[in-house]
């Protein structure tokens, strides 16, 4: 059965946790109910240590999520155990492929006490920081990844697990990828279309050059093999094969 004292203690602590971070932090509430959202919460977890251990003990019941504008989010959990106090992990952002995160140090979780002050200090002096340069290096290797485009020229290049990647010039192109289905990373720009439907990936690609040329602007297909293939309506190839992503199987 649920414990709705248990779930408030979390809402609220995590809530004066978030006001106290810097910049700007909204907080929202995921119960036991929430399972879809819990299970994709514990896949991104960025942790190999702490909460990792505590994850492989126990499913995650509920969780508290902190988002900043940017994209950056922090996972904070109720240990429920003897131990008392929360614990916060940092989350890898869904929408940088997985190959980006590799080689990249994890910045690992940390314990916090029952008290959300002191506990956004240490947070702020040790997690927030390790977090921010994490989350820059994966992006700096996200971009690394996609062709450059030109204002009349669009590249879309396959990424390792099936997803497409562009990085579009100008407000057009932008525009019409993310109305197609693409998804852009705040930082970097990079419009993203994962392929985890191929039927729907290249329906959207489809749709997308076709708007693409109507103003002028050619799409090209960049492949592994570093060739590009010009066209105005790129036929998305099937998908490579993706691995399961788990936070402890991904290599970052």
């Amino acid at each position: 059965m649920h414990d709705h004292e248990n779930s408030e203690r979390l809402a609220s602590y995590a809530d004066v946790l978030g006001g106290e971070l810097p910049g700007s932090w909204t907080s929202s509430h995921h119960p036991p109910p929430d399972r879809d959202a819990l299970a994709d919460l514990a896949d991104r977890v960025w942790d190999l240590d702490l909460v990792a251990a505590f994850l492989a003990e126990q499913p995650l019941r509920e969780a508290a999520v902190l988002s900043r504008p940017d994209g950056a989010q922090f996972a904070v959990l109720d240990r429920h155990d003897n131990h008392g106090g929360f614990l916060i992990a940092a989350l890898a952002l869904p929408d940088l492929p997985d190959e980006a995160y590799r080689d990249v140090p994890e910045p690992n979780g940390i314990a916090l006490t029952d008290d959300p002050f002191r506990s956004a200090e240490r947070v702020a002096d040790d997690l927030l920081a390790r977090y921010d340069t994490a989350l820059a290096q994966a992006r700096h290797n996200a971009a690394a990844g996609v062709e450059p485009s030109q204002p009349e020229r669009v590249v879309l290049t396959w990424q390792q697990d099936g997803a497409l990647a562009a990085a579009p010039v100008g407000e057009t192109a932008t525009a019409i990828l993310v109305a197609a289905g693409f998804v852009q990373d705040p930082q970097t720009g990079i419009c993203r279309l994962g392929g985890d439907d191929s039927a729907a990936q290249a329906g959207a690609v489809r749709e997308a050059g076709r708007r693409l040329d109507a103003h002028g602007i050619t799409t090209a297909l960049q492949h592994p093999s570093g060739r590009t293939t010009p066209t105005t309506q790129p036929a998305a190839a099937p998908p490579a094969p993706t691995a399961p992503r788990s936070p402890a199987a991904r290599t970052r």
